[in-house]
Order: C-alpha cells, then structure tokens, then sequence
C-alpha cells in the first residue's frame, strides 16, 4: 500500500429525459424506457489510501445522508468492490473515502448511484485493480449504477441496465428541486398509467431544438404519480414552464427535481435567476446536459 495516495472523481447529476414504464416483473423490478443525460452538477467523491473503509459525508446536503434521509451508496460500493478483489485474490487494503455532497437526496436525479459509480472507478484506480467488469459490479447496486458509470447520454432499457451510447448536442437547462425527498418505491406504489417500455430508439440528433421536439412526444409516467404524492412537484414544473424562453419541463426519474430546456446557456441562466429571485430556499442550478 501506498499510504496517503489519493484520487477524486466527479458523479454528475443523471436527468431522465423521458422516462416510460412497463409491466411490473417477477423480480419486484419495473421495466423502463429512457434517455438519461448528465449534467455538469454533482457530487464528488475522493479517496485516500488507508488500512481500512471508512466514510465521511461532507457539504450542503451531508446531513440528509447522515440521518439516513437517502440511499448512500458509497460505502456498499466500496465493500462490494473490495470483496471481489480478495474474491478474485487480488490484496487490497482500505480508503478513507469523503462524499462532497451537493445534490438533493432521493431526489430523482440518480445522486446515490452515480456516487456508486464514482466509487467503483475511483477505488479501481486507487487500488490498481484493472477491473473490465464494473459495470456487472454495478448492477448489484442498483439498476441506475450502469448507465451512471457510462455517465454519457444513453437510452436506456430492460430495467435501465440495456444501454445504448445516444449522442445529443449540449443542452442548456436549468435544475429545480423544491426541497422535497421522494421515495421511489412509493411513486412506483402510486402509478396508474404507464406508456410501456417499447419506446423506438432516439433518432440522430443533429440540433437542440430535433431533441426537444422528440421529447415532447414523450411523457415521465412518474410525474402524476409524484405530483399526487407531493403537490410542488406541479408547482415547480409550472413556474419552470412560466420561465422567459423555456422549451420543455418535465420531471426527472421519481422525483422531485424538474428540469426546463433552454436554446441558450444565457436563457439557462437568467431563469435559473428567476426562479431563485421567487423560490430562494429551493435548491436551483443552471447547467448543461450532455
């Protein structure tokens, strides 16, 4: 071991798109249709070489973490790694692993399991593993963990562990979460209409305005079902929809946190001010999808 080397890795925030559900499986699972994008929002995780795990949640939304308000996926990343490691009589030793915190937690936008992600590659490289299977690591994670460790545009498919690579054009948007934690086993539990998971593959985007003219087609079936469990949900897409020279609103996965579209980082940007000028204790962020 190495003592004191350390790495970092940054875990975007994932938006859903669009998001389709079908039939309900045997596992308990629900199969979907998505294009999850990333933002240039999100988390960081880094890690030191020590003798053993350990975890320490830092930043603005460290604390829901510690009280066990979300799923924090950090530390059963590392231990799912590092038992694979010895499995496969690889020696590895411990990290000291820091979650800056800076998305919402259980809020829609996969901040548990790109942290997951982030963890897998950042603790493949800190220990030297060479590992050409992370992504059926991640699986057992959760079923966002794969398309987190892409962490580029992809449609997404079976229960979001079928991906296909989805080049888009940069997407100025702006990212609103009314400080509202959605559980989404209980999102799932309140849906009553889905589309179904047979959406066609995207097209080839060659413009901004070719995707958002594709995605009006489509709908987030999650987003009634949120609404009715937490009506801000629809206030928050309505004061998004009302922003000066927003293209689309939707909700992103479960929930809470929406999403507007904008032609320009500048749009992005001045409705992203808007919206804190009216909302000062929601959690805004202008950014760029890709």
């Amino acid at each position: 071991m190495t003592a004191g080397r350390s790495l970092s890795v940054f875990a975007p925030a994932k938006i859903n798109l669009f998001l389709h559900v079908g039939d309900r499986r045997a596992d308990g699972y629900h199969d979907i249709s998505s294009l999850a994008a990333f933002a240039d929002v999100g988390d960081t995780v880094s890690a030191t070489l020590t003798e053993e795990l350990s975890l320490t949640n830092v930043g603005p939304f460290a604390r829901a973490l510690d009280d066990d308000c979300g799923d924090n996926l950090v530390m059963r990343a590392a231990i799912v790694l590092q038992d694979w490691a010895r499995a496969a009589g690889r020696r590895v030793d411990g990290a000291r692993l820091t979650l800056q915190k800076n998305l919402p937690v259980a809020s829609g936008i996969g901040g548990g399991s790109s942290d997951a992600a982030a963890t897998l590659k950042l603790l493949n490289d800190l220990w030297h593993l060479h590992a050409d299977d992370l992504t059926s690591i991640g699986k057992s994670l959760g079923a966002d963990v794969p398309v987190c460790l892409a962490a580029a545009a992809s449609f997404m498919q079976g229960v979001g562990e079928r991906l296909a690579p989805c080049p888009i054009p940069s997407l100025p948007a702006v990212l609103v979460n009314p400080r509202v934690s959605l559980m989404t086993a209980e999102v799932f539990q309140e849906l009553k209409a889905r589309s179904g998971a047979g959406s066609s593959s995207p097209p080839n985007f060659d413009s901004l305005e070719n995707v958002v003219a594709w995605l009006a087609q489509l709908k987030n079936d999650l987003e009634e079902p949120a609404g009715r469990i937490a009506p801000v949900v629809l206030d928050t897409l309505s004061e998004l929809a009302a922003t000066p020279n927003c293209l689309l609103s939707r909700m992103s996965g479960s929930g809470a946190t929406c999403f507007g579209l904008y032609a320009t980082k500048a749009e992005a940007a001045g409705a992203a001010r808007t919206l804190q000028e009216r909302r000062a204790h929601w959690w805004i962020a202008a950014t760029e999808l890709r």
